[in-house]
């Protein structure tokens, strides 16, 4: 698919990954970002006046639906839906300083709205010309490491619903790509692992395998994590199991 000219949605788009992305994309796309105010919308909105800003938390339904309707109010055309925010907790479960609260909030930002979002915005994905859907998720998605369980589960759960997702929509005119990244330099990567990916890097590199004809972009060292988790999957387990 080719990314130039086309109206383009992307979450978590005020900071890391996702405002890369929208840096990245916006000179030839006309865009509309989905973050939270906490997140830097208000340098958002005066760094690129031609964005499209919705306020909204994904860890709420009702927000969530709101966001959905503005995007989609008139019977506005979407060609491109990039599913690019998560939130991630490191305590284990066993740790003093565990918030029990923290295990909703993971699912619903990780998972439930992208299952919400792709739903609610169907209707304009499936407007006449080629759409689609970008998931981006990480190598956790395919060998889960030991802290942040929960946040491994959802990106097991998003990798598992992707898979589905593209098969029910396969007679449509709507791809389904999932993005497998290791650890990004990112704010919510900060003070864990070394040798991480700029975030530039990684939009590059995603933005290249949307104009790609592969269901899956793997990127950086996720290529030979689903390399060693082919030839042995007990290694691919050891492997991560301290990452």
């Amino acid at each position: 698919m080719n990314i130039t000219g086309k109206h383009i949605v992307i979450t978590g788009a005020a900071s890391g990954l996702g405002l890369e992305l929208l840096k990245q994309l916006q000179p030839e796309n006309r865009i509309s970002a989905i973050a939270r105010a906490s997140t830097g919308l208000e340098t958002l909105r005066r760094t690129f006046p031609g964005v499209q800003i919705h306020e909204a938390d994904l860890a709420d339904l009702a927000s969530v639906e709101a966001a959905a309707d503005q995007l989609a109010r008139g019977g506005r055309k979407i060609d491109v839906l990039i599913n690019n925010a998560a939130e991630q907790y490191t305590p284990h479960f066993l740790d003093e300083d565990f918030r029990y609260e923290t295990i909703r909030r993971e699912i619903d930002i990780n998972f439930t709205s992208v299952c919400s979002l792709i739903y609610l915005l169907l209707p304009s994905l499936l407007q006449s010309g080629p759409s689609l859907i970008v998931n981006i998720n990480s190598g956790l998605g395919l060998v889960p490491k030991t802290s942040s369980a929960v946040y491994c589960a959802t990106k097991g759960a998003l990798n598992i619903f992707s898979q589905a997702l593209a098969h029910q929509l396969e007679d449509t005119n709507i791809r389904v790509k999932q993005v497998f990244l290791p650890l990004v330099d990112t704010a919510m990567t900060r003070g864990r692992g070394k040798a991480k990916l700029p975030p530039e890097k990684a939009a590059a590199a995603i933005i290249r395998g949307m104009q790609s004809s592969r269901p899956n972009i793997d990127i950086g060292k996720t290529r030979l994590l689903r390399l060693i988790q082919r030839l042995s999957p007990r290694l691919a387990q050891t492997i991560m199991k301290e990452a």
